[in-house]
């Protein structure tokens, strides 16, 4: 079996996601070959495998002691720890804002292929570095994310 094909690919225009967007900041976007829907695929998104709940745990040790949220905000709808902000049959958008940064994911179904992008927008020189030093494991999560999207059967 061959590994699913998970692409950069650009977000779909009419997503919320660029009605954040502002000067400097980050936005990218992965896709794969998918029919789930928005919340299905985001559930299995934010179900880390091993590997990356360690680097969850380890960046809770190291970001502890600069006060940065280590749960997310409290919230009536989470997936995993982020909170939705947002939700239509096509595009859940989760995340919150911290004192170094403010983020939003967006999980996205559409046309047989699902999509998921993440934007940032950095506060200070303490948001920049820790995007910078994140940014690999960002990418590795992202990728092995929608690959266990579309190896997920659907309809379960």
């Amino acid at each position: 079996m061959s590994a699913p094909r998970v692409t950069a690919s650009r977000l779909s225009a009419d997503s919320p996601l660029h009605a954040q967007m502002q000067r400097g900041d980050f936005l990218d976007c992965y896709t794969v070959a998918s029919t789930m829907p928005p919340r299905a695929a985001a559930e299995i998104i934010t179900a880390f495998p091993g590997w990356a709940q360690v680097l969850v745990k380890l960046r809770a040790l190291i970001t502890a002691p600069f006060g940065l949220s280590q749960d997310g905000p409290e919230a009536d709808d989470k997936l995993g720890p982020f909170p939705v902000e947002s939700e239509t049959g096509t595009e859940v958008v989760v995340g919150f804002d911290d004192k170094h940064l403010d983020f939003r994911v967006s999980v996205r179904s559409e046309g047989g292929t699902v999509s998921l992008a993440t934007w940032v927008h950095t506060h200070n020189i303490g948001g920049r570095i820790y995007l910078a030093t994140i940014m690999p494991f960002h990418i590795l999560i992202v990728r092995n994310a929608l690959a266990r999207v579309a190896r997920a059967p659907y309809p379960a």
